[in-house]
């Protein structure tokens, strides 16, 4: 089974996942390998839309002001 921990950057993780996807375009693996790189790979895909989502959220967030500055707020605070 694949590790499922995932690098702390971003950018490591989609390196990762772009390594994954190179060897299994090129179709040489054994079935077993080629499995394991593909659930390794969703797990990436799973983990890294995840941050993405986040960090949408929190660029939201400092750029809705009334304003029009950038201010940083903690999400949830909806006032």
């Amino acid at each position: 089974m694949a590790d499922a921990t995932v690098p702390a950057r971003f950018e490591d993780g989609l390196a990762e996942l772009e390594a994954l996807v190179r060897r299994l375009e090129q179709g040489e693996l054994p079935l077993e390998e080629s499995l394991a790189a593909f659930e390794r790979g969703m797990a990436l895909v799973k983990a890294l839309g995840e941050r993405l989502a986040e960090i949408e959220q929190r660029v939201e967030v400092l750029l809705r002001t009334e304003a029009g500055k950038l201010v940083a707020q903690p999400l949830g605070d909806e006032d």
